[in-house]
């Protein structure tokens, strides 16, 4: 007899308990939440609950628990002490400091860069920007501020220094979440634009001109942020439906090769 809930469940989507499956659904899973998260969809101060996550998404409670630890060490939604996971709500009056703590490490992580790239390190921000490209083309907001905060991250990794890659990415995730809320779908655009103008300077060497552009970037994003006039009514529940169907068939697909 097929037990019913959130383990039977699991048991007819991903068969093969093995550790690899279980990392690969854990995997599918954050994708699909943090798209949610970066699309904006949830509202903010939404509770995450996990036995109610659990049951929509069809795994087991631990493994949703994971997945919200994921998120919120990287600033997507806050794990509150005692009370739960719930969805960032972050303000504009939060942005400027943000911001301004951006410029001042991103001004100096492109100059320190400016000229001292290799060929295949140039190649790889342009191909990133073409990523950005296409989810911008294809209308994917979520995929698109998501690899717009990946371009910056590329940027400090290349630094090879451990403490400019953690603080940036504590700093682009808090304002990954205020792009998703405020700033306007058309305004995308533009960041991708400005990329471009930033690696061109890189290549050229000219380190002025890098940090000029970094810091018109990141001020033209914080200018662009816009109260939200018509704040979401979405239902969160069904939000979590949807992100639950776009990764149900790659979670099943495993049993259907064992078959």
């Amino acid at each position: 007899m097929q037990r019913s809930g959130p383990a039977g469940c699991k048991a007819r989507l991903i068969p093969s308990l093995t550790p690899g499956s279980m990392v690969e659904s854990e995997d599918l899973i954050y994708q699909a939440l943090s798209k949610a998260l970066l699309a904006g969809e949830l509202p903010p101060g939404t509770q995450l609950i996990e036995t109610r996550v659990a049951a929509i998404f069809e795994v087991s409670r631990e493994r949703v628990r994971k997945v919200l630890h994921r998120l919120g060490h990287e600033r997507l939604i806050d794990l509150i002490p005692n009370k739960g996971a719930f969805v960032t709500d972050p303000t504009l009056s939060q942005a400027r400091e943000i911001y301004e703590a951006r410029r001042i490490v991103e001004g100096g992580v492109v100059a320190r860069l400016a000229g001292r790239l290799t060929l295949t390190q140039i190649q790889t921000l342009r191909k990133h920007s073409e990523l950005e490209a296409q989810a911008l083309a294809a209308g994917d907001r979520a995929r698109s501020i998501q690899l717009s905060g990946q371009f910056h991250q590329i940027l400090a990794g290349f630094c090879n220094n451990a403490f400019v890659i953690r603080e940036l990415q504590e700093l682009i995730s808090r304002t990954s979440m205020l792009v998703a809320f405020f700033e306007p779908d058309s305004a995308s655009q533009c960041a991708c634009d400005e990329h471009h103008e930033i690696v061109d300077a890189i290549q050229e060497g000219d380190m002025a001109r890098a940090s000029k552009m970094m810091h018109i970037h990141l001020s033209l994003i914080e200018t662009r942020l816009q109260p939200n006039s018509t704040p979401r009514t979405l239902d969160s529940d069904d939000v979590l439906r949807r992100a639950r169907d776009a990764v149900r068939e790659p979670l099943a697909k495993p049993a259907r090769k064992r078959k």
